[in-house]
C-alpha cells in the first residue's frame, strides 16, 4: 500500500504553518534568577529604598556643614537703588543767620527728581559663640546621619534574613504537602483499583477519595504562600515584582556555640548603631544648650561699605557726577531683656537632652532583653528540632508498617491515614522549629550587632 504524505495536502500544510507562527509569537518565559542569602543581602544593601533615603540624609548633612561654615566667612552684598522724587525733599533754614538773614524760616528744595545709588557692603563676624558652636553641630550631625544609615542597613539586613528564611519555610511546606498528596494519591489509586476488582469496600474507597481531596487544597495553599513570600524579598531588594526568582539555600539546623555568643555579646550595646546614634544626639543637644546660652553673650561684627550716588534729570548717565563714599565700623549687639525667653529656651534644650539620655538607657535595656529572649528562643527551638527529628523517624517507620499491614490485609485504611497525618505533622513541626531557630538567631545577631 502506497504511503500518503500529509504535507502534500494544502489544508494540513496551512495549519502547520499557522501553528509554527503562533508558537514563535509566544513570549519567552524568563528564566528565574537564582538568589542565595548572600545575593539577597548584597542586592538589598545596594538597592533598598530605605537605604537610598538614608544616603540622601548623609548628603544633606554634608551640605549643612558647608552652610554652617558660611556664617564664619565674610558676607559681601551689592545693592542698587533708583528713587523718583515726585516732591523734592526740602531743607529748613532758620531765620536770622548768615544763610537766612530774614525773620522767617526759609524752605529750600534739594536734589533732583531722579536719584541713583549703588553700593558694595562687606560684613565679617568677629566673635559669635553661636557661629562656632553651629559649625561643631553640623560636623557631628554628619556623623549622626552616617550612624543612622548604618542602623538602617542593620534593620534591612534583619528584614532580608527573615524574608529569606520565610521563603525556605514555605518551600519546605510545599515539599511536605506534595509528599502527603502523593501518598494520598497512591493510596487512592490502590484502593480504587481494588474497589473496581470487588475486593475493597465502598467505605474505604470513599475514605481514600476524601483524603485525597483534603490534601490537594493544602498543597495549593502552600504553593501560593511560597510564591507570595517571594514578593516580600523582591520588595526589600527593590526588584521588579514580575521578575521570577528562585531562592537557593540550606534549610537546616546549625547550632551556634555558647562561647561564641558570650564573646559576641560583650559590649553589644556599645556596638549598636542605634545606641551610638543616641549618644551623638546627646552631644548635639549639649551643644544646642550652648547655642541657647550664647544669647546671653554679645555678637561683634566688622562692616564696611563703598557707595556711588548721583542725582540728575538729564538721563545722560555718562555725564553724571557720581559722589563716592566709603565707610567702615564695628557693630556690637547684646539683648538686654527679652521677657525671660532665653532662660526658657535654655531649659527646653536641657530637657531635650535629658529625654534622649533616658531613651538611650531604655534602648540599652531593651537590647539586653532582646539578646536574652533570642537566646532563650534559640534554645527552645533547638530542643524542638531534636524532638521532631526523632518524631519524623518514628512516623516514617510507623507509616511503612501501616502500609505493609494494609497491603497484607491486616491493617485498616484509617490506620494508614492516621500514620500519614502523623508524619506530615512531624515534618511540619520540624520545619517550623528550624525556621523559629533561624529567626531567633537573626534577632540575636541584630541585637548583639553581629555582622
Amino acid at each position: 500500500m502506497a504511503r500518503i504524505n500529509i504535507f502534500n495536502r494544502p489544508l494540513t500544510y496551512l495549519v502547520c504553518m499557522l501553528f509554527s507562527a503562533f508558537a514563535a509569537a509566544q513570549p519567552k518565559t524568563e528564566a528565574p534568577e537564582v538568589i542565595t542569602l548572600k545575593d539577597a543581602l548584597t542586592k538589598a544593601l545596594d538597592r533598598n529604598w530605605d537605604i537610598k533615603i538614608s544616603d540622601k540624609d548623609i548628603q544633606k548633612a554634608e551640605e549643612q556643614i558647608n552652610e554652617a561654615y558660611s556664617n564664619a566667612y565674610p558676607s559681601v552684598a551689592f545693592s542698587g537703588q533708583y528713587t523718583r522724587n515726585f516732591k523734592l525733599p526740602v531743607l529748613f533754614i532758620p531765620p536770622n543767620n548768615a544763610f537766612n538773614p530774614t525773620s522767617q524760616t526759609l524752605v529750600m528744595e534739594m536734589g533732583a527728581d531722579n536719584n541713583y545709588a549703588l553700593g558694595i557692603s562687606v560684613s565679617q563676624v568677629i566673635y559669635s559663640q553661636k557661629v562656632n558652636t553651629a559649625i561643631k553641630i553640623a560636623a557631628e550631625y554628619a556623623d549622626f546621619s552616617k550612624t543612622g544609615s548604618k542602623a538602617t542597613k542593620q534593620q534591612v539586613t534583619l528584614a532580608v534574613k527573615k524574608a529569606f528564611y520565610g521563603i525556605l519555610l514555605m518551600k519546605e511546606m510545599v515539599k511536605v504537602s506534595k509528599e502527603g498528596f502523593e501518598v494520598a494519591k497512591a493510596n487512592y489509586d490502590n484502593i480504587s483499583s481494588l474497589y473496581k476488582q470487588g475486593v475493597e469496600s465502598e467505605y474505604n474507597y470513599l475514605r481514600a477519595e476524601v483524603q485525597l481531596a483534603n490534601t490537594q487544597p493544602q498543597l495549593i495553599q502552600a504553593e501560593n504562600s511560597f510564591e507570595m513570600s517571594k514578593n516580600g524579598l523582591k520588595n526589600l531588594m527593590a526588584v521588579d515584582i514580575k521578575k521570577p526568582i528562585e531562592v537557593q539555600g540550606e534549610f537546616v539546623f546549625q547550632d551556634v556555640p555558647d562561647a561564641f555568643m558570650d564573646d559576641s555579646e560583650q559590649d553589644a550595646t556599645a556596638k549598636s548603631a542605634l545606641v551610638t546614634q543616641l549618644k551623638i544626639q546627646e552631644s548635639l543637644l549639649d551643644k544646642n544648650i550652648t547655642i541657647e546660652r550664647s544669647e546671653y553673650y554679645p555678637t561683634l561684627a566688622l562692616f564696611g561699605q563703598y557707595q556711588w550716588q548721583a542725582q540728575d534729570n538729564t538721563f545722560k548717565f555718562g555725564n553724571y557726577e557720581w559722589a563716592k563714599t566709603l565707610s567702615a565700623g564695628l557693630q556690637l549687639s547684646y539683648p538686654i531683656f527679652d521677657g525671660f525667653k532665653r532662660n526658657a529656651r535654655v531649659e527646653q534644650a536641657i530637657i531635650d537632652k535629658e529625654k534622649v539620655i533616658l531613651s538611650r538607657k531604655k534602648l540599652e535595656d531593651g537590647l539586653k532583653i532582646q539578646i536574652t529572649q533570642a537566646r532563650m528562643q534559640m534554645a527552645e527551638a533547638k530542643k524542638r528540632v531534636a524532638a521532631q527529628q526523632k518524631s519524623i523517624e518514628q512516623a516514617e517507620k510507623a507509616l511503612k508498617i501501616a502500609q505493609s499491614r494494609f497491603k497484607n490485609g491486616v491493617g485498616t485504611q484509617l490506620e494508614l491515614i492516621d500514620t500519614q497525618a502523623a508524619l506530615t505533622s512531624a515534618q511540619t513541626n520540624y520545619a517550623q522549629a528550624i525556621y523559629d531557630f533561624l529567626i531567633a538567631k537573626s534577632d540575636w545577631e541584630y541585637a548583639a550587632s553581629v555582622e
